[in-house]
């Protein structure tokens, strides 16, 4: 089964990232690099990407033909999206067992849809 692993922080959060010495930013990912490391080894994450923050954010909202383009992440959220993993597990409970051994923040655990 695939699962979408999204690594979320709050606005709070991200400002404390932002204050952040280059060697504390360097020590996060490189933890975050080790738990990459660990499940791309193990061929259970499949893909992902780390997100800019959220000041580069575009959104296109409003009904079809009628789109509009907004500088910023203006759907409704009280925490940031700061990257993803895509990974193929075999369950739910494995899925929960790599989110609980990221090393920060909250993870949101979210089933593929299945084609």
């Amino acid at each position: 089964m695939k699962y979408v692993l999204m690594f979320v922080g709050t606005q709070e959060d991200q400002d404390r990232w932002d204050r952040h010495s280059k060697e504390e930013r360097a020590a996060a990912m490189a933890a975050a690099g080790q738990w990459f490391g660990r499940y791309m080894g193990d061929g259970k994450v499949v893909g992902g990407e780390q997100l800019q923050g959220p000041h580069t954010v575009t959104t296109v909202r409003g009904p079809s033909g009628n789109r509009v383009v907004v500088d910023g992440p203006f759907i409704e959220s009280k925490e940031i999206i700061g990257g993803f993993a895509i990974v193929e597990v075999k369950d739910r409970d494995e899925a929960l067992e790599m989110a609980k051994a990221w090393p920060s923040g909250p993870v949101e655990v979210w089933p593929a849809a299945e084609r």
